[in-house]
């Protein structure tokens, strides 16, 4: 059994680990304001998540192609197998943190920056696909700041159209709706986030020219991919959902509609344009501007601010781990 073909199972194994943390870890997010107001159990919202996270993952592979080509270019990259092992391990290790506290930090910035940083270690800053590269951090940087925007506006127009209803009877019958509304995020959380790991597996099977240099995904890899997300998500993440669904702000079901509508819409608008974005970033900020529109007293700014300095630095952190991390491997590969 060649070396190649042994360091090309290790990543499609760590790779589907990555897209079964990712499950637990960020579909929390999607399903948070559902639990929090009672809309859904526990249960019942980690099955829905479940099975819409794995839907959404077999619709697109835009964003995986994204992944595969614009960080880093894997015909270019010494060692490209290493490189991509120390990213996803580093990505992994990370996610594990951030979820043991109870943090909803962000999956793909991990892996973004553990991609940046192991390839970097391997062949220097020229190894960056900067075009590409650029263009992801953009959309990560951009995505959280359009959802807290639109947070805001939808839930100022809820509060006009809504202001002369019974506010008990309005919140049941969006009780209802929300149910709706976490499927809906939850589906667009698997075009988006379960991608990632298909576009790593893919990113390895090119460079072990495995697959030709313009290859799409192969079907296998998809369905892997999803029924890793899917059998994650069934685990569940209480500790992300508590901070998401309850200490950033008391959130109603309206409100919770207004903040899952933003989610889904802005989450759907990045997988069209094939723009992997982090979803924990534009669900969170998506609440924040709710919350905001809402009562901007309301709104545990003391939590927003420990959520985005983990958003700030998990790029950097990521990257010296797995920087680290590629030396690391490179002696025993």
């Amino acid at each position: 059994m060649s070396l190649v073909f042994i360091l090309t199972i290790l990543i499609v194994i760590f790779a589907l680990g990555f897209d079964f943390i990712n499950g637990f870890h960020d579909t929390a997010n999607a399903i948070a304001t559902s639990v929090s107001t009672k809309a859904l159990r526990p249960r019942q919202a980690i099955l829905l998540a479940a099975v819409m996270n794995f839907i959404g993952a077999l619709t697109f592979t835009g964003v995986a192609k994204t992944i595969s080509k614009d960080i880093v270019d894997p015909f270019s990259l010494h060692n490209g197998s290493v490189v991509i092992l120390a990213a996803l391990i580093s990505a992994i290790a990370w996610n594990l943190i951030t979820w043991y506290f109870g943090i909803p930090s962000s999956s793909s910035h991990a892996l973004i920056g553990s991609i940046a940083g192991a390839a970097i270690a391997a062949e220097g800053f020229y190894s960056l696909n900067y075009h590409g590269f650029i263009k992801i951090i953009e959309g990560l940087i951009l995505s959280p700041i359009l959802a807290f925007i639109v947070g805001y506006i939808l839930y100022s127009i809820f509060k006009v159209v809504f202001k002369n209803f019974n506010l008990a009877k309005t919140n049941r019958n969006f009780r209802y709706i929300q149910i709706a509304t976490a499927a809906l995020q939850s589906y667009s959380h698997g075009t988006n986030d379960a991608q990632k790991s298909m576009g790593i597996i893919t990113m390895a099977l090119i460079a072990n020219k495995m697959l030709p240099h313009n290859a799409e995904v192969p079907f296998w890899v998809q369905v892997s991919c999803a029924l890793a997300m899917g059998l994650g998500t069934s685990v569940g993440g209480w500790k992300i959902i508590k901070t998401v669904g309850g200490k950033i702000m008391k959130i109603r079901p309206i409100n919770g509609v207004a903040a899952d509508l933003t989610g889904a819409g802005i989450i759907f608008g990045a997988t069209y344009i094939h723009l992997p974005v982090s979803t924990t970033h534009v669900i969170s900020s998506g609440i924040l501007g709710v919350g905001a529109s809402h009562r901007l007293k309301g709104v545990k700014w003391d939590t927003a601010q420990r959520m985005v300095i983990t958003w700030v630095i998990t790029l950097p952190i990521t990257a010296l781990i797995a920087s680290i991390l590629y030396f690391a491997l490179n002696l025993i590969f």
